[in-house]
């Protein structure tokens, strides 16, 4: 291994639990079981009409019910998003089987990312303005908006009073509030953080922005085969929702009471472009950068990584800019490596996306088995690598690297690692 910027003092953090959900699944076995079986959760949006639209589909949560929520009545105090991030916490506090009523409170925290907010409850308040005046908007409007009610709803659930937080860093919402939970642990700040991201944008505004900007794919015709990463003929990326949910907890502290680990959270790295808003740098310089720092952070180098869990979002630009990242940090290696998108088969959750892909990394590792690049039909000339297509790959993933790409420029990796 290479001399990292590990500190000596810095304590190991491994993830003890999981929970998700995302279109293909409302619990991970279900989630993972599609991705492995190239599986697609795309199809005709039905939450509200969509047909003056450019674009009439997407990756949406079906059959979600909040009423199965631990208190249903506060459930109809919560925007959809947060309902999505407390589902998931649930699963994932319950598959890591600690009890987080007992213990110091103050040792364990919160750390989730989101790229808007409530969406829904921002819309839906602005309609009661416009039809019956400022008196008339509801006093949830703000609660249920602002980004941090996801965290502070999975707080007061378990009764967290550690480290707490939200991160809106666009589509790297999620992996940098994996990565700040990560630091809190390792520096000694908490024992056991909960982290990931939500979010729920397929709303009027949701779907009509990101169609107005171009982004979005426009497959009427054939929804599941839409989102194409690396594909030649991708055409934009497809808007999904959900929530992905992990455990993350100090080594010593795990194994001492027996816990189950999924996989040992190694390395963060993360940058900024500098250069647009809604454009990644065509050299691919910040993405770079985000790989080197978690390699660096993670004391490898880069032969030891064996799978990308690529961020590719199914855009012209978006897939060829990580390719080429990928190639200045890996260089001969990266092809050798084993990349796959799982977009394909999820679409983009947007702030969340980075939890649901940490999750299938942190599985890849622990049953060997990489999910497939799904819709990969026609190569694209720059875009030359193993992306792994169509077909799941048994194989031994002794370290995976995820990473995540956001407007603004954010740039995020995370490196998982097998205890085997």
């Amino acid at each position: 291994m290479s001399d990292g910027r590990r500190g000596a003092g810095a304590r190991r953090v491994v993830i003890t639990g999981l929970g998700t959900v995302n279109p293909l699944g409302a619990r991970v076995e279900e989630f993972w079981d599609s991705l492995c079986a190239g599986r697609s959760g795309i199809g005709p949006i039905e939450q509200f009409d969509v047909s003056a639209f450019p674009v009439r589909f997407g990756g949406e949560v079906k059959g979600f019910d909040p009423s199965r929520l631990p208190d249903p009545r506060a459930a109809r105090r919560m925007d959809r998003f947060t309902q999505f991030a407390l589902h998931a916490a649930l699963e994932a506090v319950q598959d890591c089987g600690l009890d987080l009523a007992m213990g110091d409170p103050y040792r364990r925290g919160v750390i989730l990312g989101c790229s808007i907010g409530g969406l829904n409850e921002f819309e839906d308040g602005h309609g009661t303005y416009l039809r019956a005046g400022p008196r008339r908007i509801s006093p949830f409007v703000i609660p249920k908006m602002m980004p941090n009610a996801a965290p502070a709803t999975v707080a007061i659930q378990f009764g967290l009073m550690g480290p707490s937080g939200a991160v809106a860093s666009a589509c790297a919402s999620a992996a940098d509030a994996i990565g700040d939970a990560f630091r809190a642990v390792q520096r000694g700040e908490a024992d056991v953080m909960l982290t990931g991201g939500s979010d729920a944008t397929i709303t009027t505004m949701g779907l009509g922005g990101f169609a107005a900007a171009r982004s979005l794919s426009t497959r009427n015709d054939c929804p599941q085969a839409a989102s194409r990463p690396f594909d030649r003929d991708r055409d934009g990326f497809v808007l999904s929702e959900g929530a992905g949910i992990l455990v993350l907890e100090e080594f010593e502290h795990a194994r001492q009471r027996g816990a189950r680990i999924y996989a040992e959270l190694a390395g963060f790295g993360r940058t900024n472009d500098a250069y647009g808003i809604a454009a990644p740098h065509p050299d691919g310089r910040g993405a770079a950068r985000a790989i080197r720092n978690a390699l660096e952070d993670a004391a490898l180098r880069p032969d030891e990584i064996d799978y990308v869990n690529a961020h590719a979002t199914s855009t012209t630009l978006g897939d060829q800019v990580e390719t080429r990242a990928i190639k200045q940090e890996f260089g001969a290696h990266a092809y050798r490596l084993a990349i796959s998108s799982t977009k394909g088969m999820t679409g983009h959750l947007c702030g969340a996306s980075g939890a649901i892909e940490l999750i299938a990394s942190a599985l890849a590792t622990l049953r060997g088995v990489v999910p497939p690049t799904i819709n990969y039909e026609t190569p694209d000339p720059a875009c030359d690598l193993d992306y792994v297509p169509n077909v799941a790959r048994e194989m031994r993933v002794k370290r995976a690297m995820s990473t995540s790409f956001g407007f603004g420029g954010h740039n995020s990796c995370l490196i998982v690692s097998s205890l085997a």
